[in-house]
């Protein structure tokens, strides 16, 4: 996911994590801790050191840090992860920090990425000749996995688009304005009539939802962003194998549509 993600939880991060969930005054008690921990270790077939509350151990992150050694590194990552997403936790800064910090460091853990399906892989495939629109396609899963800065993750795929069209149309135009553009484009690379039909109405249901939830009134449903990033996946994996076979990257076709050849 990026260049400093890590295979091993370090122990300073332990630490770091056990001082935020196990905090004195808005952490888990002791007794959620063993609750939670024992859930864990049957899950895993892990045994912990610390299964009944009241434990004895110095206080409570202690406790925490020294059960969660006992777990492999991808466990780790869920259990933390897991513990982030409680419910109690959904207004506290420093647990979306932590959350924050655990997917940029050690995204790669994770067992349930969506940048890790085939799918996503051959848009990213597709995309390798786009490096601004890439940049920014991975610059959104990451921000989608991360759990954090949803209307910046929708920001960036609807960004990649818009860089991915403007290159293949060799234009300067807004997303919302190449609509047209793009009908043309299809239909000099030799796409049906019924699909180009399809498209136009797709992408102007697209433009309309990042205006209304995301550009300007910041309403995010996170339910909705996975399916809003791979519909922006089918589109762009589509305009960019449908233009494999253009003169030089689409340029020329378009250009000559347009009379600027």
């Amino acid at each position: 996911m990026n260049n400093q993600s890590r295979d091993t939880l370090d122990n300073s991060f332990l630490i770091f994590s056990a001082n935020i969930l196990a905090d004195t005054n808005q952490g888990l008690s002791g007794s959620k801790i063993v609750e939670y921990f024992n859930g864990y270790a049957i899950d895993y077939g892990k045994n912990i050191p610390f299964d009944e509350y009241p434990f004895d151990a110095p206080n409570k992150r202690t406790a925490f840090v020294e059960n969660i050694k006992c777990f492999n590194s991808k466990e780790q990552f869920q259990i933390i992860k897991d513990l982030c997403d409680l419910p109690c936790f959904i207004m506290n800064d420093e647990v979306n920090t932590l959350r924050g910090k655990l997917f940029f460091r050690y995204g790669n853990l994770s067992t349930e990425r969506l940048s890790d399906t085939e799918f996503i892989q051959k848009t990213k495939h597709w995309l390798v000749n786009y490096p601004e629109a890439l940049k920014q396609y991975e610059s959104a899963l990451s921000k989608y996995e991360g759990g954090i800065f949803e209307r910046n993750a929708l920001d960036d795929i609807r960004l990649a688009f818009e860089l991915l069209v403007k290159n293949l149309l060799n234009n300067d135009k807004s997303l919302e304005n190449q609509i047209p553009g793009i009908c043309i484009y299809l239909h000099q690379l030799g796409a049906s009539k019924e699909l180009m039909n399809m498209i136009h109405p797709i992408i102007k249901y697209y433009t309309d939802f990042q205006n209304h939830h995301v550009k300007h009134n910041d309403s995010v449903n996170k339910n909705e962003m996975e399916y809003v990033i791979e519909l922006t996946s089918v589109i762009m994996k589509f305009l960019v194998k449908s233009n494999k076979g253009a003169d030089t990257n689409g340029y020329n076709i378009i250009a000559e549509s347009n009379g600027k050849r």
